[in-house]
């Protein structure tokens, strides 16, 4: 069963940086598309972003175009989120989970790991 633990989130000022981890834990993560979610307190859960199998195609939500970047590395096994000039709309717990996209729109499938908690305040 493919699992998944999510790592580096913490307490960030606004326009501050953070790098989430997802690290798999079986070898085959190669052949998964995989992305991040997010939910906010009160809020539902969304997608975030999503990368393929090979790294080479990337989908963002709306909101964070142009701020987050998502990245993998199949020999780790770990998937990243590079998160630049966040903001305290971007605090959420984040999960990793493997995905499909379309344009901004991000499903995810699968079980959900237990995140890792985002807070941007100054």
């Amino acid at each position: 069963q493919l699992r998944l633990v999510e790592s580096g989130g913490g307490l960030v000022q606004p326009g501050g940086s953070l790098r989430l981890s997802c690290r798999f834990s079986e070898s085959m993560t190669d052949y998964y598309d995989i992305g991040w979610f997010r939910q906010a307190p009160g809020q539902e859960r969304e997608g975030v972003s999503c990368i393929n199998s090979d790294g080479g195609i990337t989908n963002y939500t709306d909101s964070v175009k142009g701020r987050f970047t998502i990245s993998r590395d199949n020999a780790k096994n770990t998937i990243y989120l590079q998160m630049n000039s966040l903001k305290p709309e971007d605090t959420a717990v984040y999960y990793c989970r493997v995905c499909s996209a379309r344009g901004s729109t991000i499903r995810g499938f699968g079980s959900w790991g237990r995140g890792t908690q985002v807070t941007v305040s100054s």
